[in-house]
């Protein structure tokens, strides 16, 4: 028995509509005969139909007639052109559900008059269901409609509810924020090998390491100051470590970086 009941339609068979749809099916919150796709791919659909036993079509409106929740994943850049004809296929009362950077709610519920829109910033360990997305909710979304879209999206990791104008915030932390640790890991492995360790176990040490401790952060509420406190003895190997972080500004650097994607996304934005 899967606990969505209604229709699910999906308008582009991309990597993150891939995703969503497996987590949901994998975690029996949809059944196959509940979720239709739309790609203008016949490839894709095929390779989606085939591995998930889904519905699928190269037209839009067949899969927005069908549906009671329609979760865009097209890419923002042809928003406009999608959004005219899909419009007047869309039942009344359906929920629809964003996940176009830079589109906003405005432009949304512009598109779509009297629906029910959602914005949904997601990132991209949702692919392995480790994901975190933020939720902000337009002019006729209730409450209802925020838990339908915290069940599904909790399908590919955490949800959390933030206003509209934090969107660009969180794209500049967690949506572009995996960019960023993979930067650091990459780093760490190449530190590992320019003392002496082969690569394939400088990459096993620093990915562990990595995973390792935002596991022990997370199960045990430690802030991240205390741990490293934890982790530096005096005079010891780890304080030397953290002065050279603090003397090449890792730390400033990070908040940098945050704040460059968020001006950026902010750009987008605006056109």
């Amino acid at each position: 028995m899967s606990q969505f009941r209604d229709q699910l339609g999906i308008i582009g068979g991309g990597v993150m509509a891939e995703a969503i749809l497996s987590r949901l099916l994998s975690q029996k919150i949809c059944s196959p005969k509940q979720i239709q796709v739309s790609d203008i791919s016949k490839e894709r659909l095929e390779v989606l139909i085939g591995r998930y036993q889904i519905q699928g079509s190269t037209l839009n409106d067949a899969v927005a007639s069908n549906a009671r929740v329609l979760l865009l994943a097209i890419k923002p850049q042809i928003f406009a052109k999608v959004a005219v004809p899909l419009a007047s296929s869309i039942p009344a009362g359906c929920l629809i559900l964003s996940i176009l950077a830079g589109v906003t709610l405005g432009t949304l519920e512009a598109a779509f008059p009297g629906s029910p829109v959602i914005r949904v910033m997601p990132n991209t360990p949702a692919t392995v269901g480790a994901g975190i997305a933020a939720i902000a909710a337009g002019n006729h979304a209730h409450q209802t409609h925020l838990d339908l879209a915290h069940q599904l999206f909790g399908a590919v990791g955490q949800t959390v509810t933030v206003p509209e104008s934090l969107m660009d915030a969180v794209t500049g932390l967690s949506g572009s924020g995996p960019a960023y640790v993979a930067l650091v890991l990459e780093a760490l492995t190449d530190g590992g090998v320019s003392v002496g360790l082969p690569r394939p176990i400088a990459a096993q040490l620093a990915l562990q390491t990595l995973l390792g401790t935002a596991k022990l952060v997370d199960e045990t509420g430690l802030h991240p100051a205390q741990l490293k406190d934890q982790v530096t003895s005096p005079g010891g190997t780890t304080i030397a470590g953290v002065a050279a972080l603090e003397q090449a500004g890792l730390r400033s650097a990070l908040v940098k970086a945050v704040q460059a994607a968020y001006h950026r996304s902010c750009e987008l934005g605006q056109g």
